[in-house]
């Protein structure tokens, strides 16, 4: 059974940092690709950052330069370290693996207060 466990969320003040953690069982995590996506109140779910198995990232735009993934293949844990957060950053994140299949957890709200 695949499991992906975010943690990490909360409420941050405009311009701090958070960093979010996502625990994955139940999959081969060094050959998963792995993500963050997130999704605002009314708005559709959106990808907000990427990492291949090899470690090559990418990163939608608005959080390019601000945003940071990483993956601990020995700890099967995928990170995204936010800075400089905005108002609009605000979301339910949602970490995803994806190799053939695609997974998701369950969401963790981030709220950026202004």
């Amino acid at each position: 059974q695949v499991q992906l466990l975010e943690s990490g969320g909360g409420l941050v003040q405009a311009g701090g940092p958070l960093r979010l953690s996502c625990a994955a069982s139940g999959i081969i995590f060094s050959d998963n690709i792995m993500g963050w996506y997130r999704q605002a109140l009314g708005k559709q779910r959106e990808m907000v950052a990427t990492i291949s198995s090899g470690g090559v990232t990418d990163y939608a735009d608005s959080v390019m330069g601000r945003f940071a993934i990483s993956r601990d293949n020995a700890k099967n844990t995928v990170y995204l370290q936010m800075n400089s957060l905005k108002p609009e950053d605000t979301a339910v994140y949602y970490c995803t693996a994806r190799r053939g299949l695609f997974y998701w957890g369950r969401g963790t709200q981030v709220t950026v207060s202004s």
